[in-house]
C-alpha cells in the first residue's frame, strides 16, 4: 500500500477553488430533429454539451467513485429523452435537458448547448445554448 502525503495549508486562500464544473462535451447522438421536410423522419447527428457547476459538497473530495458526480446519468437521460421521440426545435430539446440536470443535487449553475454539424457545408454547426448565467 502506497502512502501519499497530503499538503494541508500550503495552498494560499487566494488560490482556493471558487467553482467546480463537470463537463460532458460534444456527446454525439442521432436525433430526429428539425422542421424542414428533408429533416423529418431522418435522424441526424447532434452534439450535446452539458456544463454543470456544482457546490463543494457535491464535488468529490476523495478518490472514490461513489463520491463522484455521475456522468453516466447525463448520457443515459439524454439518450432516453431522444431515443423514441422527434423534436422540431433544438430549443425544446435543450430546455428539457436543462430541466433534467437543474433538478439534480448540488447544481449551482448550468449551461446546455446543442449543435447540428451537418446542416450547412460552410459551418461547423448550428445550435442553441441555454445557461443560468
Amino acid at each position: 500500500m502506497s502512502f501519499v502525503a497530503k499538503l494541508d495549508g500550503l495552498v494560499p486562500e487566494s488560490l482556493a477553488p471558487k467553482t467546480r464544473k463537470i463537463v460532458l462535451e460534444d456527446y454525439c447522438i442521432n436525433v430526429d430533429i428539425g422542421f424542414h421536410e428533408f429533416e423529418v423522419g431522418q435522424p441526424q447527428r447532434l452534439f450535446v454539451t452539458v456544463e454543470v457547476w456544482i457546490d463543494e459538497a457535491s464535488f468529490a473530495a476523495e478518490d472514490d467513485p461513489s463520491a463522484a458526480w455521475n456522468y453516466d446519468f447525463l448520457r443515459r437521460e439524454i439518450a432516453e429523452l431522444t431515443a423514441n421521440r422527434r423534436f422540431n426545435l433544438q430549443e425544446i430539446l435543450v430546455r428539457e435537458i436543462y430541466e433534467l440536470v437543474a433538478a439534480r443535487r448540488g447544481v449551482t449553475a448550468l449551461r446546455i448547448s446543442t449543435r447540428k454539424p451537418d446542416v450547412y457545408p460552410d459551418c461547423a454547426g448550428v445550435g442553441v445554448d441555454l445557461a443560468s448565467f
